[in-house]
């Protein structure tokens, strides 16, 4: 911990909006951005800003080669050996979205996924029915965590794929997705796992688990919006048709045919966000730098500070998993019979950035009955101090109107 304890106010010097007394617990649904970021991101703008992979002039090929670099910085960042395996997509939505329409279904025409996912890994599941798609939910034990048990009952050899969070942007819960592999692997079953909530903040390596697919966002891991990525173990990302076609993807074409490109360009159609790959690129560099191992105990100490502050607060109640040994940096709560939208808003009064409502998670929330809860996400940048000063402004929150 030592480490983080030294950087932290070098940390939040490269992040110009701190500078304006704002404490940002939002992390979970977009990081902020350090200024070496941004300034890699203009340098295309100004130094180079031309199309990759078309244009032979210096000016496209110093793009190229920036691309080719950030490609293999995101490959390095996940644990991907080959960058071939890094498809660049808007973000992990689209990722998601890209298997749902690419992946080629038949007998096996079953996709297992836990109660607590994103709208991004649910909805589309939701319409795949229409192609007659067969969509199980795995129900969770009393305690939030996901229960082995009813996940191995539910598999069975029509399972094609396993299409599952890593960590939940609920509570930060990480799935014992291990196991999940191992079980979805033993039934010739394929594994997605929506890496969102988990990529910036944990150590990981899609070789050791051994995950067919990976989908994150470079907007929750200090990079730009816009921009995102799916790994697929190459054997298999060769398998998808393309699920947007066009510019990029193809070598050659007539007006009868079309000749499709090796992965990953046969999967990247039209011209890329260069700009928003640098950044990304960038961004990985940055996390690296820190350390990954760094920033999760950093993130379980705020957390668990955070969560026994507002334990001993007489109406606060954390809403799903509450062992901070078990999650990432995020808590969602409720004080009372408060709104979460009145409760945010108060917050951000006193410039405490946090989320309110069902945070993309309906299903779950309608499921338990909840019309929504206060979502802190912490990060590299926060400090305790300002978990102290929101617990306070709950505090005063509390005694006022719960």
């Amino acid at each position: 911990m030592r480490g983080i304890k030294v950087k932290i106010e070098k940390i939040r010097a490269d992040f110009p909006v701190l500078k304006k007394g704002i404490i940002y617990f939002d992390n979970a649904c977009m990081t902020l951005r350090p200024k070496q970021v941004i300034e890699a991101m203009n340098e295309y703008y100004y130094e180079f800003p031309a199309c990759p992979g078309r244009s032979l002039h210096q000016l496209g090929n110093k793009a190229s080669e920036a691309i080719a670099i950030a490609r293999k910085k995101i490959a390095r960042f996940i644990g991907a050996k080959n960058e071939k395996e890094i498809v660049f997509t808007r973000n992990t939505t689209e990722a998601i979205n890209l298997i749902a329409h690419s992946l080629k279904f038949g007998k096996k025409n079953t996709v297992l996924s836990s109660d607590r996912e994103h709208n991004s890994n649910l909805v589309p599941w939701i319409i795949a029915r229409e192609r007659g798609i067969k969509h199980v939910i795995v129900k969770e034990k009393e305690s939030h965590e996901f229960d082995l048990d009813a996940f191995s009952e539910a598999m069975n050899e029509s399972v094609k794929l396993v299409s599952i969070v890593h960590a939940s942007n609920l509570d930060g819960y990480i799935l014992p997705v291990k196991e999940i592999i191992k079980t979805a692997h033993d039934f010739n079953a394929l594994v997605l796992l929506d890496g969102a909530q988990s990529a910036p903040h944990s150590p990981l390596n899609v070789k050791k688990m051994d995950c067919d697919f990976f989908a994150f966002s470079s907007h929750k891991a200090l990079g730009p919006s816009g921009i995102g990525a799916l790994y697929g173990k190459k054997h298999l990302l060769e398998e998808l048709r393309p699920f947007i076609s066009g510019g990029s993807t193809v070598s050659n074409s007539t007006y009868e045919s079309a000749e499709f490109l090796e992965v990953p360009e046969k999967l990247e159609g039209g011209l890329q966000d260069v700009a928003g790959i640098i950044g990304f690129g960038k961004a990985c560099d940055y996390i690296e730098k820190i350390g990954r191992s760094r920033i999760a105990k950093h993130e379980r100490k705020l957390n668990k500070k955070f969560q026994s502050g507002l334990l001993e607060l007489e109406k606060a109640e954390i809403i799903g998993v509450k062992d901070t040994e078990k999650k990432t940096g995020i808590t969602s709560f409720n004080i009372g019979k408060l709104d979460s939208h009145e409760v945010a808003l108060l917050l951000d009064e006193a410039k405490i950035a946090m989320r309110s409502g069902m945070h993309c998670l309906h299903s779950w929330f309608n499921a338990h009955k909840l019309r929504g809860a206060v979502r802190a996400s912490f990060y590299a940048y926060n400090t305790e101090w300002e978990v102290e000063k929101a617990l306070l402004e709950l505090s005063e929150i509390e005694k006022h109107l719960a």
